[in-house]
């Protein structure tokens, strides 16, 4: 692939994913297509300017910018969505205008260009809780919230143009991805500025519902292989194997920051909180990818990198962050002294 379409390029994901390709294969050309939404931010594309890379400001819902950053492209890699449940929770418009009609115009774009694949970043929440055992690629789709449903309708509209017109998509399901310039409404960045900033960590619940938490290096490699070695019309599972409690995760982020227990605020749970998810990704695996980033590992990385790099997020939670923070937390905060 010479030439590739990377779609919500400044986010969390679609950042890493973009350093990532510019590392390992420096002769391809990237392009990032970014409305620049509340999370989507320059600063994760900083050093990255130059030969072999172009950043374009355009929404994924119009047609023309879309058909103008794909065309000439191998490839599009489709990161750019609305992603966070609670704001969901809150109202669930923009998610069905970025995560289904968004996913609508960019297939519709690339069955005109003839674009020679297509992969649509998705998310193990599109299964719901599962209690015991892992969900594989074959388990029905159950979302329990408007982003999980959002996203299965993306999906379900890939696979549509997979199978009426034969438009080349591959669709990843990774599951709760950590790292560097994750944008701090995420439980575990949150959680770690709050804790640098000796502020309280508000805890849903018992702090007992479990993620399994992915590397976003190990998320971008996973992705990147399903790109180049997946076949059309095929889903894969990309799973951290590291499931963990938001109590234990909670405690970990106060170990590493040498922080007091006493922080953690428990606050009244949110509407449909999955208790459990968990991905088997056998799938992948067979096609010889493996995360390489341990729980321990991984979770040293990340508190280092918000601990050392305060100039990053703290222009964030000083701007529209805290309107939205004291929309989600202050009540739940109150109620919980």
């Amino acid at each position: 692939m010479e030439k590739i379409l990377v779609t919500g390029g400044a986010g969390f994901i679609g950042s890493a994913f973009v350093r990532g390709q510019r590392r390992a294969r420096p002769k391809q050309h990237v392009t990032v297509l970014d409305k620049l939404t509340y999370s989507g931010n320059l600063d994760n594309l900083k050093g990255l300017e130059g030969p072999g890379f172009s950043f374009i400001r355009g929404d994924v819902n119009d047609p023309a910018a879309v058909q103008d950053a794909l065309r000439g492209c191998d490839a599009v890699v489709h990161f750019a969505a609305e992603s966070h449940v609670d704001r969901s929770l809150a109202g669930a418009s923009d998610f069905i205008t970025t995560n289904v009609s968004g996913v609508n115009t960019l297939l519709s774009q690339a069955r005109a260009l003839g674009t020679p694949r297509v992969l649509l970043v998705s998310t193990d929440e599109v299964y719901g809780s599962i209690d015991i055992g892992s969900f594989n690629e074959e388990a029905p789709l159950h979302p329990r919230n408007p982003y999980a449903a959002s996203k299965a309708a993306g999906e379900l509209l890939g696979t549509a143009y997979f199978e009426s017109y034969g438009l080349p998509v591959v669709i990843t399901r990774g599951s709760n991805t950590y790292g560097p310039c994750q944008y701090p409404e995420k439980v575990l960045p949150l959680f770690i500025t709050n804790a640098i900033d000796g502020q309280p960590l508000p805890l849903y619940g018992d702090g007992l519902n479990v993620r399994d938490w992915l590397f976003v290096d190990d998320h971008c490699a996973g992705i990147d292989h399903a790109l180049r070695h997946g076949t059309p019309g095929q889903v894969y599972n990309i799973a951290g194997g590291n499931e963990r409690t938001n109590l234990e995760l909670t405690l970990k982020v106060l170990a590493l920051l040498d922080a007091p227990e006493s922080l953690i605020r428990p606050v009244r749970d949110r509407e449909g909180h999955d208790r459990r998810y968990s991905i088997d990704d056998a799938k992948l695996r067979g096609l010889g990818w493996k995360p390489e980033t341990g729980w321990e590992e991984g979770m040293a990385r990340t508190v280092a990198w918000y601990r050392d790099n305060a100039w990053w997020w703290r222009k964030i939670k000083s701007g529209e962050f805290k309107e939205y923070y004291e929309r989600q937390y202050g009540r739940l905060l109150q109620e919980s002294q």
